[in-house]
């Protein structure tokens, strides 16, 4: 079952909680050194990809014309973005409290930093970066039914600001969905989370079929627990993205 067509996007200007986060990117400013470690980066990352990444990931790879040998520029991102499902990838200075994340989630602004690692931390990096919020997450927003799940999500957690365990349970869906999601493709377990799409050592986790891998179920889901600091020993399979649309909107019904 398609959902239906989302609310029109919510300008960047319109944001009040998320207003104050919000900056520019200065892609002029990044140094030929951050070039070349985003191109190593994708270039270690593309060959797994290619093979074991859901088709949609690598469609919206190439629909919003990421690039291999630079960083992007998010405004070239957005101008092929926006016309497909009104996302953004809108920059922002770090870390968002909550409430900032989840309205602009809402609004169909993608929190986005713009800061790169370095060298020393190409393997892993605690604190966002602009390859694992722009390689990792965005090409999934040019999916439809995708970028339909993910503003509903936000709509969803944005309501439930007052409750601490249900926005823990919300926590879990988007976990093991948007950062840890798998997706059985052709009889084969393929990669949508931007956890697993971003980080090799992840990837290859999961290629190698050492976590579980369950059938999603959002009761399963909902009581999950889980540990960022370790890869993950369960993750849960949708059939279509159509699943996880729906799978929002049960939550919604349950948590309201």
């Amino acid at each position: 079952m398609n959902p239906p067509a989302a609310a029109a996007s919510i300008a960047p200007e319109v944001l009040s909680v998320a207003q104050p986060y919000l900056i520019q990117q200065d892609w002029h400013a990044y140094t030929p050194e951050q070039h070349a470690i985003w191109a190593e980066l994708v270039r270690r990352r593309m060959p797994q990809l290619r093979e074991h990444a859901a088709q949609e990931y690598l469609d919206g790879f190439e629909q919003i014309g990421l690039r291999e040998d630079s960083i992007p520029d998010l405004s070239q991102v957005n101008r092929r973005l926006s016309p497909r499902t009104r996302w953004n990838a809108t920059p922002v200075s770090g870390f968002l409290p909550p409430d900032a994340f989840f309205e602009m989630l809402a609004a169909r602004q993608f929190p986005t930093t713009t800061y790169i690692r370095g060298r020393e931390s190409m393997e892993y990096t605690p604190e966002p970066d602009i390859f694992h919020d722009v390689f990792g997450h965005v090409p999934m927003h040019a999916h439809p039914v995708f970028a339909d799940f993910l503003q509903h999500y936000g709509r969803v957690c944005a309501g439930l600001m007052g409750d601490k365990d249900k926005l823990e349970k919300m926590g879990r869906l988007f976990w093991f969905t948007v950062e840890f999601g798998v997706i059985r493709q052709k009889g084969e377990v393929k990669l949508y989370g931007s956890g697993l799409i971003s980080s090799h050592g992840e990837g290859t986790h999961v290629i190698e079929g050492r976590p579980k891998i369950l059938d999603f179920d959002l009761d399963l889901v909902l009581e999950q627990k889980f540990l960022v600091s370790e890869e993950q020993k369960v993750l849960y399979a949708v059939e279509s993205f159509d699943q996880i649309y729906e799978a929002a909107q049960e939550a919604e019904k349950r948590l309201s």
